[in-house]
């Protein structure tokens, strides 16, 4: 039987926007937090946890997994599907860095109320 794909839920905020950034990544139940991620807008805050979720499933030496985040424009950008503009520019190039020649990951939108990395930082 083949072993299941790892789930690793990305979602970043930011109060006001721009503001303080926030940022969570959850991988099998455990969240991981950044409640201080720096100052930027939203869509910094997304592109955060994006990368923090890469950095963490590298990081475990999980292979086989999937970023799965909230933030529509973001997953497009990172499919290369949607142009990148402005600072998610530099966020998406700092992403394909750390992908390097390894096959682009997979990174999927799914609904704000499937998002448990969403949930973990609005439950502090």
């Amino acid at each position: 039987m083949k072993p299941r794909r790892t789930k690793i839920y990305f979602d970043g905020g930011c109060r006001p926007n721009p503001g303080a950034m926030e940022i969570a990544v959850v991988i099998g139940g455990v969240a991981t937090i950044d409640h201080e991620a720096g100052t930027g807008s939203s869509m910094d805050a997304e592109w955060l946890a994006l990368i923090a979720a890469l950095r963490l499933a590298q990081a475990r030496g999980i292979t086989d997994f999937v970023l799965l985040g909230d933030a529509a424009a973001v997953v497009a950008q990172a499919n290369g599907e949607m142009a990148a503009r402005g600072r998610a520019s530099a966020h998406l190039e700092s992403f394909r860095v750390l992908v390097g020649a390894s096959p682009a990951p997979r990174v999927r939108h799914i609904k704000r109320t499937q998002n448990l990395a969403g949930i973990a930082l609005a439950r502090r």
